[in-house]
């Protein structure tokens, strides 16, 4: 009893009625920074101590192994028990376990294998050769999330619908895929769960020992789990025609479900509520993380979300600090913004490791970086690579290169076969040899070897054509239009584009050409660059500085870093000041939401996540306008700061909005944005960036910059001995040179 007693110390009401519930199935809906972690490991050596079921009686679901660890680590502080034995882990890890004890019931030779995504994708590769499969019309990346889509929703090839020829021949290699795996005794991670399954569903007798075992089934991040997991739990719970087995013990949030494009269905809470006939929700909506006024903005924002369990968080720590906004001129202002803050942060004695800034997406964070690393502030991306060390950016980097030095070796091995172009190793291989022979670099080979009419392979012949294509485009364009040049004729956005998780690796290419863009405003206007360097030396230029800023400016593991990252990325996290930018429509939320089913809720909750990632400070930041792919856009603030109460909020510099009759009417904004872009078009600058120039009075110049559109268009041209000047485009008279 004294173990006991001491368990459940420190426990708040609601926490220790959690712990503490009869045999029953429940749902503990736990805020952000509840202690929903203490309460479902609190709950299993509650379970333990008092004698209801054994360490090996009881079955613990997490999504990572990093929780799954972490709850054994303070169940050995709990309790005075061995956690070996103990089903506590990820879906996946608990499947394969189960698998190997049954692997000929599962159709599994005991010794079978496991394949990664690299080794999914690799064997899915090798099939559609041997099925002669165009893997233009269906790209491998593709067919596999295809395959692992089917696969969560618990279908087998034949229980798929077709309903033309293309997703006739999908279904085709996903029959052919699976036979393949089975030959071969291997089981991809989307198998683990669907096989684990099937025998559960198939097998009575193996149903019946694992439901009569496990008497007690909890559940981490239930908001997380997609449909087939759901049914997995149901099995093993023993829930059938409304008659109940064992007990479900489910902790999430559904405002915490941010995973949808993963497959996480926010709708299995609803119905878990009524598969297992919850009457009653525990409500952890204490929170030990953030103060009051954070809290409230986090509130008001979810609150507009419809279909909610419902809860509302409060904290007896105090109002704190109101919610910092600030509404940037542009997004260079908002960077240097931000970078003042955190240095005033700093200087009053804030660790830089408690200080966090978060985007919606990864190309936000470039713009970002650059202003980091000028001011000589370490930080780190947390869960991601920083902005020039990202694949897709160093593979349109290394093209690039090769318009600036076709020689150059390291470059050309990166991109030769990248997009595919049938490029295998014997023939880079015997390319190599060709350089060492002949003493050259592996272009002039590549170059030797189309030259001297000997067959050398379509794929190497094709490369050289393209590369000499980029070489004699690029001549006398602008940088922004190079960069756009190497990531469209290169083919790495058509590549990206059938990938399924490619949407942000296109944003971070497009994001390229604004980088190129905004290095062209700056080496201009520090360097006066009018008449010495070419496009060319600009290129040059911008190869070495994206070189330097992909550099060894990351701190390094265990130093003192500013930690950047995606609000996917920050769920579970906590600091001490929390900075989000980016909040403008088709921002956060993306414009991609609002053309989707549930999209905008999703978004929502994405912005609940990253205000209650805050425990002291939190700033909001919002531009004007914004630099997104090479063009300046105006931004619209997000709906989202509407949504927070104005007396939370201290505006360093923006007047409230003037809510006549309820605040902004967002519905239009789609069409708004989609004419926006249109017109950005239709009224783009006539003239490019560092293009030279004549002007009746003040003579010959480089153009540097423009802003606005169409009539009210203004450019701003370096004259030389004349200065800096802005000129109005109607009136300027310009003629080119």
């Amino acid at each position: 009893m004294e173990i006991q007693s001491s368990l459940l110390n420190g426990l708040n009401n609601k926490q220790l009625e959690a712990v503490t519930l009869p045999h029953q199935s429940a749902l503990i809906l736990a805020g952000a920074g509840s202690g929903k972690t203490r309460v479902l490991t609190t709950r299993i050596a509650w379970l333990i101590q008092t004698g209801q079921v054994s360490p090996t009686g009881l079955l613990a679901v997490t999504f990572t192994n990093k929780a799954a660890k972490e709850m054994l680590t303070r169940l050995t502080s709990m309790l005075p028990i061995n956690t070996r034995g103990m089903w506590v882990g990820t879906f996946h890890g608990l499947c394969n376990r189960l698998l190997r004890a049954h692997h000929r019931e599962a159709g599994l030779p005991a010794s079978f294998q496991i394949l990664d995504t690299a080794d999914q994708l690799s064997a899915i590769k090798r099939l559609m050769k041997l099925m002669n499969v165009d893997d233009e019309k269906f790209p491998p990346k593709q067919v596999q999330g295809y395959i692992n889509s089917c696969k969560d929703e618990g279908l087998r090839a034949h229980a798929v619908d077709a309903f033309d020829p293309h997703s006739e021949k999908l279904r085709e290699i996903f029959d052919a895929y699976d036979k393949q795996c089975q030959r071969d005794g291997v089981a991809d991670f989307a198998e683990l769960l669907l096989r684990c399954y099937e025998l559960l569903e198939r097998d009575v007798h193996i149903r019946q020992h694992y439901q009569s075992r496990f008497k007690y089934i909890l559940v981490d991040e239930f908001q997380d789990t997609n449909r087939l997991q759901y049914l997995w739990l149901k099995l093993l719970a023993g829930q059938k025609n409304n008659l109940q087995q064992n007990c479900m013990f489910a902790v999430g949030d559904d405002d915490q479900s941010i995973y949808g494009f993963r497959g996480a269905r926010v709708g299995n809470m609803r119905d878990f509520e009524t598969d297992f006939k919850i009457e009653h929700i525990v409500k952890l909506e204490e929170n030990y993380r953030s103060h009051s006024n954070i809290l409230d903005a986090a509130n008001a924002i979810i609150s507009h979300n419809k279909n909610r369990l419902g809860k509302n968080l409060w904290t007896s720590a105090g109002a704190g600090e109101p919610v910092r906004l600030y509404e940037a001129y542009n997004d260079n202002d908002e960077a240097s913004f931000i970078v003042d803050e955190i240095k005033m942060l700093h200087a009053e004695g804030a660790e830089l490791g408690e200080i966090a800034l978060l985007y919606r997406s990864n190309a936000q964070s470039r713009i970002l970086e650059h202003a980091l690393f000028s001011a000589n502030l370490p930080y780190r991306v947390y869960g991601g690579l920083r902005f020039f060390e990202r694949a897709e950016i160093k593979h349109a980097l290394a093209y690039m290169r090769l318009i600036a030095n076709a020689h150059d070796d390291t470059a050309l091995l990166r991109v030769i076969n990248f997009p595919a172009r049938g490029i295998g190793a014997r023939s880079l291989e015997q390319l190599q040899e060709s350089a060492r022979a002949e003493n050259c670099s592996l272009w002039q080979a590549a170059i030797n070897k189309v030259g001297n009419g000997k067959p050398c392979g379509k794929g190497i012949e094709g490369f050289v054509a393209l590369i000499r294509q980029m070489i004699d485009e690029a001549y006398g364009i602008s940088l922004a239009e190079l960069a756009e040049l190497a990531t469209n004729l290169s083919g790495l956005i058509a590549h990206y584009q059938n990938d399924k998780e490619g949407e942000d690796r296109i944003e971070n290419l497009k994001e390229l050409v604004t980088a190129a863009v905004s290095f062209t405003k700056q080496d201009f206007g520090n360097h006066n660059n009018v008449d010495g360097d070419t496009e060319q030396d600009l290129l040059t230029q911008f190869l070495s500085h994206a070189s330097l800023e992909a550099g060894d400016h990351q701190a390094s593991v265990g130093n003192e870093a500013l930690q950047l990252m995606t609000v996917h990325a920050s769920k579970g996290l906590e600091f001490k000041a929390v900075f989000i930018s980016g909040l403008e429509e088709g921002l956060c939320p993306h414009e991609q939401s609002l053309y989707e089913n549930s999209g905008l809720e999703e978004e929502r909750r994405l912005m609940y996540v990253a205000v209650t990632r805050a425990r002291q400070r939190l700033y909001l930041s919002h531009a004007q306008s914004r630099m997104l792919h090479g063009q300046v856009r105006y931004g619209i603030p997000s709906r989202f700061l509407d949504e927070i109460p104005d007396g939370l909020l201290k505006r360093l510099n923006s007047k409230p909005v003037i809510r006549s009759g309820g605040g902004r009417d967002y519905s239009e904004l789609p069409a708004m944005m989609s004419k926006q872009q249109s017109n950005t078009q239709k009224n783009a600058m006539p003239w490019k960036i560092g293009q030279q120039v004549a002007h009746a009075k003040f003579g010959n110049g480089v153009i540097v910059s423009y802003e606005g559109n169409a009539n009210d268009m203004r450019v701003q041209i370096n004259f030389g001995r004349e200065g800096l000047k802005w000129l109005a485009l109607e009136f300027a008279k310009l003629n080119p040179i």
